[in-house]
């Protein structure tokens, strides 16, 4: 109790006490004026026509250094988007963390698909590559330029590789392996507008990347997303699945195949474009955010600051502790930091535990059930600090 009560006087001494929540939006008079602009246009929702749109999609293309940027109503539209346009099929298995929110693996699910569960590492949250290598080559087995599961014969087509909060993963060796064995690679960059590994923006690594624009994240456009790619061919297929598989015609309404109603609205847009402008300042914020929590957690043995690896650059989302000491149990840990209104929350449930995903497939996941009970993120908006 000394120690929960000496983290939490720590916290609230350091940061504006009024605003622990985890994270929480700022927005400022630019945001309001770009509504008011777009509300005056009347171009509010996904007409081709929306100037908000093609704004926030070149301040993407640019920041990031992408060739293509596609705008959609939020992440997971974005993932089934990607999935769609990379050709995964009915019955194919998609590698991917258990570790993630449940949106990561949801679209496998709405193609028919199969998510297989991998273990992550300890140092970033994201795919082990030496342990997944290592599995692949136990567990499966090549017909032609196929890579197929050796206990269900099903073909595995692919990789969704998780930034988890903001932190690179090892996308280079993860890459590596998806060329191998012939996988698509998608990036589910959702928490990490502005984080870099070797000084390349992620999300840029795979065939596509997707972000994530939700109420919580670095900006907002209250819901939203983006997929980027560098493939002419890919844009080409996510921009028609997103417009409802539309043919471009100046008046007639032509559809080619089954598509989706996912393209960002102008309204939603205009809020992110003013955020966009704000991203660098922000980012700034986050750093400080994460070096205050970081002199504050140097003074403690029980638990440690999650850094970032070597060669990257986190956007510092969601500072996470790790519980070092076995005495602490995180529930009572996080019901003291709450009654403190230290907003504080545990790390998603681990997917393959959960009722409707435990079926499927997955390596030992024997980190990933650590990191979920001895983590605990902390409160990381830009609004909290002093």
């Amino acid at each position: 109790m000394l120690f929960f009560k000496s983290i939490s006087n720590q916290i609230l001494k350091k940061f504006n006490s009024k605003k622990l929540q985890l994270h929480e939006p700022v927005f400022s008079k630019v945001e309001k004026k770009n509504l008011k602009d777009c509300i005056d246009s009347g171009f509010v929702s996904t007409s081709s026509n929306g100037f908000f749109i093609k704004k926030l999609e070149k301040q993407i293309k640019r920041f990031t250094k992408s060739r293509y940027a596609i705008c959609t109503i939020n992440g997971v539209s974005g993932i089934h988007a990607s999935l769609l346009a990379l050709d995964i099929k009915k019955d194919q298995e998609i590698l991917v963390p258990s570790l993630t929110f449940v949106a990561t693996v949801h679209p496998i699910l709405y193609l028919g698909a199969i998510p297989h569960f991998v273990e992550v590492e300890e140092k970033n949250f994201g795919i082990c590559p030496n342990k997944l290598e290592k599995y692949l080559k136990s567990n499966t087995y090549k017909k032609g330029q196929n890579l197929y599961n050796k206990k269900t014969n099903r073909r595995i087509n692919g990789i969704i590789a998780v930034h988890v909060f903001g932190n690179p993963c090892d996308i280079i060796k993860i890459r590596a392996i998806a060329k191998k064995y012939n996988l698509k690679l998608v990036e589910d960059s959702t928490e990490a507008l502005g984080s870099f590994y070797r000084k390349r923006h992620l999300g840029t690594f795979g065939d596509t990347g997707v972000f994530s624009f939700n109420g919580n994240k670095i900006i907002t456009s209250g819901g939203g997303g983006v997929v980027i790619t560098n493939s002419k061919k890919i844009y080409k297929k996510v921009f028609s699945l997103v417009s409802n598989s539309k043919v471009p015609h100046n008046w007639e309404y032509i559809h080619n195949q089954v598509g989706f109603n996912y393209r960002m609205p102008n309204l939603n847009a205009a809020l992110a474009s003013a955020q966009f402008d704000k991203l660098k300042k922000i980012l700034k914020i986050k750093k400080n955010i994460f070096k205050n929590y970081k002199k504050i957690f140097a003074n403690y043995t029980e638990v440690t600051l999650l850094n970032t690896a070597k060669d990257s650059t986190s956007n510092n989302w969601l500072n996470t502790i790790i519980i070092k000491d076995n005495k602490i149990k995180k529930d009572n840990f996080i019901k003291y930091l709450y009654n403190k209104k230290i907003f504080v929350r545990p790390i998603w449930k681990p997917l393959h535990t959960l009722k409707h995903l435990k079926k499927f497939p997955k390596m030992n996941l024997k980190i990933t059930n650590k990191i979920y009970e001895t983590s605990i993120s902390l409160p990381s908006g830009p609004g909290i600090i002093r």
